[in-house]
């Protein structure tokens, strides 16, 4: 799959079969439409290709309004998403920035500077609630209208319900906000999981354990930047984790801004494995990429009054993941995924 910053680039198709949207989540839903996609343009002898864009467009408007409460909680990085997209087989992503010059296009200008001229588009794939253009103008109608005038197809793909459920990026973030990661995990069609380097952090993990009990090496963690500001899932998790081993390994994790030892606001995954690889001795883990599956939701973020009391809810916390992955561990077939490097 090949990945595009903006569409004036000389690698991308002079013409392909093209789908638009944000696609938080890739979430079944997606993947159907994406099916879909291949297929026609299989039929047509052309590339695949996906359009999206970042900033989100409503982070976009959210931060000119100066109420970013109204911007949406984030599913799924730009890593993750793309990672995605690669195993739903699609040939090219364009990313768009999503800027003042964007959202001031009109739908007519979007049509043919963009699909016409940028990608070349002979098939365009859109879902039932589309719209594009400046102050939302434009719709599926408006978009059919220019294919005639313009010489590509259009086509519509209606809502994908699983048990009567309509499946959305909404529907999959309500479920994670709820805490609901067996719901989450069947609007996605896999477990809920983000993905990123392990990047150095305070060492504090180390500490906390041999404050309170002098134990050892403390409750290590892996960290991963959510480089979002709000998420959509948050709080304590039994996990598992990818990227350290041949097998995957458990593990208990938190997500969320770390009340009781940071005050900064920055999202942060701190992932402690329950059985550390001994090959990769203390520090072998820094640098690689990792996916964690976040499972089940143990509880809430919650700040502490010290360490001690920090160090003790994260001593019941790994033993309520030990429990919970023990009792499950035959429910989660063992998914073999490659971890991709961001190529943009």
């Amino acid at each position: 799959m090949q990945v595009f910053r903006g569409f004036h680039h000389p690698g991308i198709a002079p013409a392909c079969a093209l789908t638009i949207g944000n696609f938080d989540g890739v979430h079944r839903g997606h993947q159907a439409m994406l099916a879909l996609l291949r297929s026609e343009a299989q039929h047509r002898g052309l590339p695949s290709c996906l359009l999206s864009f970042e900033p989100h467009p409503r982070d976009f408007f959210a931060q000119r309004l100066g109420k970013p409460e109204l911007a949406p909680a984030r599913i799924a990085p730009l890593r993750d998403k793309l990672s995605e997209l690669q195993r739903c087989g699609i040939d090219q992503v364009v990313v768009l920035r999503f800027d003042e010059t964007l959202a001031a296009l009109s739908a007519q200008d979007f049509i043919r500077q963009v699909l016409v001229e940028g990608l070349g588009a002979r098939y365009v794939l859109v879902g039932d609630d589309f719209r594009f253009g400046a102050k939302r103008q434009g719709d599926y109608a408006t978009l059919d209208a220019a294919g005639a005038r313009e010489g590509f197809d259009v086509a519509r793909m209606m809502s994908y319900e699983v048990h009567g459920l309509r499946v959305s990026s909404s529907a999959v973030r309500e479920a994670l906000g709820a805490g609901d990661m067996e719901a989450a995990a069947r609007l996605l069609g896999r477990p809920y999981s983000i993905s990123g380097h392990v990047v150095h952090g305070q060492k504090l993990g180390r500490q906390l354990n041999e404050s309170s009990a002098g134990a050892g090496d403390g409750f290590r963690t892996l960290n991963l930047r959510f480089p979002h500001r709000k998420s959509a899932a948050h709080g304590i998790y039994a996990v598992r984790v990818h990227g350290l081993s041949h097998e995957p390994l458990g593990g208990v994790a938190s997500l969320g801004v770390r009340p009781t030892v940071e005050e900064a606001g920055r999202i942060l995954l701190e992932v402690h494995c329950l059985d550390w690889p001994a090959a990769l001795g203390r520090d072998g883990a820094y640098g690689k990429i990792v996916r964690v599956e976040l499972l089940h939701k143990l509880r809430d973020e919650a700040r502490y009054d010290g360490l001690p009391a920090l160090s003790a809810a994260i001593a019941r916390d790994v033993d309520q993941a030990r429990a919970y992955l023990a009792a499950h561990s035959a429910s989660y077939v063992k998914v073999s995924r490659q971890t991709t490097r961001d190529r943009i």
